[in-house]
């Protein structure tokens, strides 16, 4: 059966054309001549008996055959280059990869993550951003930092932070508003907000015991957008203490009443497959991170050590 497949180098030819319909720009993308492309296209055509391009004087398009099997050969490579690439990765001992959700690599973790290489110096460490889930399953990611309830599909979670919220503004933004001396003189400023969060400012003015001012303000999805917003000035976020404690430290935000702190459900977890809990990778990367919050939480106490 395998010996009727066509050579691969005329599918990866054909794929480029199909992709870009232009055979010029398929054979700058394979670093090949546009003579290569069009005698390796027309030898897949030959071989499969059938025309897979309409050639005009000045384009080309997939005939009905070349789309169904332009469909094909495009899900086949995709499949065959993501399995090589988790082999290739499960069998590499010195690629540690983290995934990181965006707002806490971007206020805490990318600040720090050169100690992490300093102190695994074997370890080549990738560090990817996203808010996706993880699929451990693929191999792809050693470990996991995630903002969430602790529970996640097929992977151990380990909480290593929790937190607060309490209001923070820029200094100038309280100064302009008259110095915000007691919680009820938030209700004239402008309020910003994270959207998707439970602990909400409602929840935090019902803490309080005051009414609920729903005054207009700004809205991010992110909670690191949010706190940027709070630093340029836009009005009053509810800061959370693990993304702000830096910009508190450095002034470029003051808490507003630093005994009024309202608990968060989620945390940050350590997220890891199941059975890894002894992989060198994972241990490396769970002391290191042990040792960053310990040191993180000495010097910024409102959030708390669980891990």
């Amino acid at each position: 059966m395998f010996d009727q497949l066509p050579p691969l180098q005329t599918l990866r030819a054909f794929e480029a054309t199909g992709r870009r319909l232009s055979m010029t720009r398929a054979a700058e993308e394979l670093h090949l001549t546009h003579g290569a492309v069009s005698r390796q296209i027309k030898a897949l055509e030959d071989h499969l008996g059938v025309q897979l391009f309409r050639r005009m004087t000045r384009r080309i398009e997939l005939t009905d055959a070349g789309i169904s099997f332009f469909s094909a050969v495009t899900r086949l490579l995709s499949e065959l280059a993501r399995e090589a690439e988790s082999i290739r990765r499960k069998h590499d001992d010195t690629r540690l990869v983290v995934s990181s959700g965006v707002s806490f690599a971007s206020k805490w973790l990318t600040s720090r993550i050169h100690k992490l290489m300093a102190q695994c110096p074997d370890f080549e460490v990738h560090l990817e951003v996203t808010d996706a889930p993880v699929d451990f399953a693929n191999g792809h990611v050693d470990v996991a930092l995630r903002y969430g309830t602790g529970q996640y599909p097929a992977a151990v979670a380990e909480r290593i932070m929790n937190e607060t919220v309490s209001p923070v503004c820029a200094p100038l933004y309280r100064d302009r508003m008259g110095g915000l001396r007691s919680p009820g003189e938030l209700a004239k400023c402008q309020l910003v907000h994270e959207i998707g969060m439970n602990t909400t400012w409602e929840r935090w003015f019902s803490m309080m015991e005051l009414p609920y001012p729903k005054t207009r303000g700004s809205g991010y999805s992110l909670g690191s957008m949010s706190t940027e917003a709070a630093i340029r000035g836009e009005g009053v976020a509810l800061g959370r203490s693990v993304l702000v404690a830096e910009d508190l430290a450095a002034g470029r935000l003051v808490e507003l009443f630093p005994q009024s702190k309202l608990d968060v459900e989620w945390g940050y977890d350590l997220v890891y497959r199941i059975g890894n809990q002894d992989h060198p990778k994972v241990r490396a990367f769970r002391n290191w991170i042990v040792d960053e919050v310990r040191e993180f939480t000495r010097s910024h106490a409102p959030t708390a050590l669980v891990l």
